[in-house]
């Protein structure tokens, strides 16, 4: 039976609400399709930039670290040295004292001869040669001489050896020498320093460890006394 124009535009009708609908669906699920694989991407771009900012904050934060470390270390290599400087600093007045001393009894003719007496005396003993040179300084010749003549007897006695002695007359002592004596062999090639600033110093370097430990107190990084 043929179809009357008013059921064919019905059909058609029907036909393309269908279609319609079913185009409306498809875009329905293509828009969830994407808007689910855009927040997908959205998501991974956003815990990768979040992981590379975590990761540069991270390698920035190990730097400051670091910088901090590094610039604590120079401080601290800064204060040491500038107190090992002050400390040396007393030392060298500790010393420098010692030298205004030593000027002071030289100034006084008993004390300083009697120091000359043993520094011979002690020369003569660490040499235990029969003929030496004795070498002081111009000034000091005539108190030098008495001396020597009283150290040979005693030389003499304690070695049960003898010697000649014999004092420099051409060569003296630096003018810038604070006095004592120095003990040559007669033919020089042995010399004891004697003089007031060798001793001194020798006796600086031999206490120099108990000297810091009494004005600046035991060092705690160091492991042995001697």
């Amino acid at each position: 039976m043929a179809l009357s124009d008013a059921d064919v535009q019905k059909r058609i009708k029907h036909m393309m609400a269908f279609i319609e609908q079913e185009a409306i669906e498809k875009a329905e699920q293509i828009d969830a399709k994407a808007e689910e694989e855009f927040n997908i991407e959205k998501g991974r771009l956003v815990q990768t930039q979040r992981l590379k900012i975590i990761e540069y904050y991270e390698k920035k934060e190990k730097q400051i670290e670091q910088q901090k470390k590094i610039q604590m270390s120079t401080m601290k290599s800064q204060a040491r040295l500038k107190l090992l400087q002050v400390q040396n600093d007393l030392v060298s007045e500790l010393l420098n004292e010692a030298k205004l001393r030593l000027i002071r009894i030289v100034a006084d003719p008993g004390v300083y001869q009697e120091m000359l007496y043993k520094l011979v005396l002690q020369g003569l003993f660490r040499l235990l040669e029969p003929e030496v040179i004795i070498r002081c300084r111009q000034q000091d010749y005539i108190l030098v001489e008495g001396v020597v003549r009283q150290a040979i007897p005693q030389y003499n006695t304690v070695s049960k050896k003898h010697v000649n002695v014999h004092l420099d007359v051409e060569m003296h002592l630096s003018m810038n020498s604070m006095g004592g004596v120095e003990v040559y062999s007669c033919d020089q090639k042995i010399k004891v320093s004697n003089t007031l600033e060798s001793r001194l110093d020798l006796l600086a370097h031999q206490k120099m460890a108990e000297i810091r430990r009494t004005l600046f107190g035991a060092n705690p990084n160091r492991k042995f006394l001697i």
